[in-house]
């Protein structure tokens, strides 16, 4: 990934998400019929938590919610079609998004809301967004989530001037693979 300008467009990305939207709430994440972005939404839950940034907490939409599900589980559409200016519409979709969310983010956009994507290079759905992020083929979609949700969170440099995405990334990696010898 070094040398590749990805972390650095990640970076970019978590910045938008971390102070586009301008309430607590106002980060709607969304996904497709069939991908919902459930984990990067409990990521930028605990990063707003982490962070003290209430404007990171985000709101999972779905496309059918049960009946009977928890608050948290239950928003649908409607308030997807609700999106208004100072909110931002993060669309996370793993595969090409359908006409119908297309359309959806399109009529955010009219009203205002802010529109990032993070997409496997969805040409329709990154010329809708203000800020879209396209996960390469070398990482997989779930290391692109994890990596977005942490750069959302991450404030900049650290006291030593150590690159914070990159402390958060190292120590991330040192949980999942454990620390190099």
């Amino acid at each position: 990934m070094a040398g590749s300008g990805w972390l650095e467009r990640a970076r970019v990305l978590g910045r938008a998400l971390r102070t586009t939207p301008r309430s607590a709430g106002g980060l709607l994440v969304v996904g497709t019929p069939d991908f919902e972005p459930w984990h990067v939404t409990a990521h930028l839950d605990d990063e707003s938590r982490l962070s003290g940034i209430a404007e990171l907490a985000p709101t999972l939409i779905r496309w059918a919610p049960p009946p009977g599900a928890p608050a948290h589980l239950s928003v649908g559409l409607a308030r997807l079609e609700a999106a208004r200016r100072g909110e931002t519409l993060f669309v996370v979709a793993e595969d090409t998004a359908p006409a119908p969310l297309l359309e959806r983010v399109s009529d955010a956009r009219k009203t205002g809301a802010t529109i990032l994507a993070l997409d496997s290079d969805d040409p329709e759905l990154d010329a809708l967004a203000h800020e879209a992020l396209a996960v390469p083929e070398s990482l997989s979609f779930d290391a692109g989530q994890h990596l977005v949700s942490a750069a959302a969170g991450a404030r900049g440099r650290t006291a030593r001037g150590r690159d914070g995405l990159r402390a958060r990334i190292a120590r991330l990696l040192d949980t999942v693979a454990g620390p190099t010898a």
